[in-house]
C-alpha cells in the first residue's frame, strides 16, 4: 500500500498539471482572436472626427426643431436641463415636457419655466401600454403632440445639461454630413468614488463592442446611439411609426437606431462632450443598478451577437489582470509550459496596458470638477470584472424595475 502512494502522488500532480495547462490554454484560444477583433475596431476610429462645437443657428433653422423631454419624477435634478434648454436659439420652435404623471413636483418645475419661455409646452402621457416601456411611450406621445412645422425632432434628457449652442450644432451637423439620425455621447460628471471606480468601466464595455463615436458602421446591427441627444427627421419618424418599432426596448435609442438605418437612412453618432453634460447616477449602487439595466443592448441585437460580445468582453476585459497576476505570480508553482506562460504574459500585458491607454482617452468624457476623489477614476481598470459581470447578469434577467415599474421579459 506505502509504494503505491508515490504513484497515486505523481497521477494527482499531473492531473493539476493538466488542469491549468487545459485552462490556460483554453484561454489563450478564446483571447487571440478576441484582441484582433478589438484592435480592428480601435484602430478604425484612431483618426476621430473632433468632438462637436457650440454653434449659432442661422435664418435658414428658424423654427425647424421640436424637443421632446420624457420625464418621471425628476424634480431633484430636472432643472439644470430646462435652464440648458431656454438657452436654445430661434431654431427650437417648441420643447414639448412629455410627463409620466410624477408626484414630486416635477411639473410645478416646468410650469414655472413655461411662464417665463412659452416654447415650453407640458403634456401628460397616457397610461403606459402593457406592450411598451415608459421611456419610448413619452418620447412617441411627444412626437405625435409635436408642430409638423418642424422638420427635426430632438429627445433629450432630464439629467441631462445642455449648453447654449448645442441645438444648432446638432442640427448644422446633420444637415452639413446629410445624417437623417444624429446622436451624441456626452460629457459626464462624477462625484463619488464608486460611480469613479465603476462607471468608466462599464464605459469601456462599449468601447470594446463598437469603438469609438464617429465610426460609420458597415452593418445597421452594429449602429450605436445614445438617447440622452437623439435627433431625427420628422419625415423618417413618419415612415418608420414613430417609436413604436422600438416600444418595447430598454435600450430604445440604440433599437430604433439601427431599425432606421437598416431601412436605408444614414445614421451618425458622434462625440458631444463640448456640447452636453450629463449627471446620470450617484454612488457605486445607483451605477450598479442603473447603467447595468440595459448596457447589453439585449434588445437592439441578436443572442448570437449578444454572446458574442460578451464573450469577447470577457477575454479582453475581465480576464487579462487576473490571467497576467497568476501567470507572474504562480507560473513556476502550476508547472505552465514556458512558452504558454510567456504568450499569456505578453498578450495580458499588451491588453493592459492598452486598458491603461484607453483610460487616459476616455478620460475627456469626464468631467471632475465635482469629484471627491478623482484619482479614483484611474483605478477604474480594476473594476472590468466587475463591469463585465453586470453585463452577464442584465443578459439573463427576464425581469427588470425601473422607476417603480417592473416589467416582465420573455
Amino acid at each position: 500500500m506505502l509504494m503505491l502512494n508515490p504513484i497515486f502522488l505523481n497521477i494527482a500532480n499531473f492531473s493539476e498539471i493538466n488542469f491549468w495547462f487545459l485552462l490556460f490554454s483554453i484561454i489563450l484560444i478564446l483571447q487571440i482572436p478576441a484582441t484582433i477583433i478589438i484592435l480592428s475596431r480601435l484602430f478604425k476610429g484612431a483618426i476621430r472626427v473632433p468632438p462637436l462645437q457650440p454653434q449659432s443657428p442661422t435664418g435658414d433653422l428658424l423654427g425647424t426643431v421640436s424637443i421632446v423631454v420624457p420625464t418621471l419624477n425628476e424634480a431633484a435634478r430636472v432643472t439644470p436641463c430646462l435652464e440648458g434648454l431656454t438657452r436654445q436659439s430661434y431654431e427650437v420652435r417648441e420643447i414639448l415636457i412629455v410627463d409620466s404623471h410624477s408626484q414630486d413636483g416635477t411639473q410645478d418645475i416646468v410650469k414655472k419655466f413655461a411662464e417665463s419661455d412659452p416654447r415650453f409646452r407640458l403634456i401628460l402621457d397616457d397610461p403606459l401600454p402593457s406592450d411598451w416601456v415608459g421611456r419610448p411611450w413619452a418620447l412617441n406621445t411627444g412626437f405625435l403632440n409635436s408642430s409638423e412645422n418642424s422638420e427635426w425632432i430632438l429627445g433629450i434628457d432630464a439629467d441631462t445639461l445642455p449648453q447654449p449652442g448645442l441645438v444648432a450644432s446638432v442640427v448644422k451637423t446633420a444637415i452639413a454630413n446629410q445624417y437623417d439620425l444624429l446622436s451624441l455621447s456626452c460629457k459626464f460628471i462624477l462625484k463619488y468614488p464608486g460611480e469613479l471606480w465603476l462607471q468608466p468601466a462599464l464605459l469601456m464595455t462599449l468601447v470594446y463592442r463598437f469603438g469609438s463615436p464617429d465610426l460609420s458602421p458597415q452593418k445597421p446591427e452594429r449602429v450605436m446611439a445614445n438617447g440622452q441627444c437623439f435627433l431625427c427627421r420628422r419625415s423618417v419618424l413618419e415612415k418608420v411609426g414613430g417609436y413604436s418599432s422600438a416600444k418595447n426596448s430598454f435600450c430604445d435609442d440604440v433599437t430604433l437606431a439601427r431599425n432606421i438605418a437598416q431601412q436605408g437612412f444614414k445614421v451618425g453618432f458622434l462625440d458631444g462632450a463640448n456640447v452636453l453634460t450629463v449627471r446620470m447616477y450617484d454612488g457605486l449602487k445607483d451605477t450598479w443598478e442603473g447603467w447595468g439595466r440595459s448596457l447589453d443592448l439585449k434588445d437592439a441585437c441578436s443572442k448570437t451577437q449578444l454572446w458574442s460580445d460578451l464573450f469577447i468582453l470577457l477575454a479582453v476585459q475581465a480576464l487579462p489582470l487576473p490571467v497576467f497576476l497568476i501567470n507572474f505570480c504562480f507560473a513556476s508553482h502550476l508547472s505552465l509550459p514556458g512558452i504558454l506562460s510567456s504568450i499569456l504574459l505578453g498578450l495580458n500585458g499588451f491588453l493592459l496596458f492598452l486598458r491603461l491607454i484607453l483610460t487616459a482617452a476616455i478620460s475627456l468624457s469626464y468631467d471632475f470638477s465635482q469629484a471627491k476623489q478623482p484619482w479614483v477614476f484611474w483605478l477604474s481598470p480594476l473594476a472590468d470584472g466587475v463591469a463585465v459581470l453586470r453585463l452577464w447578469i442584465s443578459a439573463t434577467q427576464t425581469q427588470i424595475q425601473w422607476r417603480g415599474r417592473t416589467y416582465g421579459k420573455n
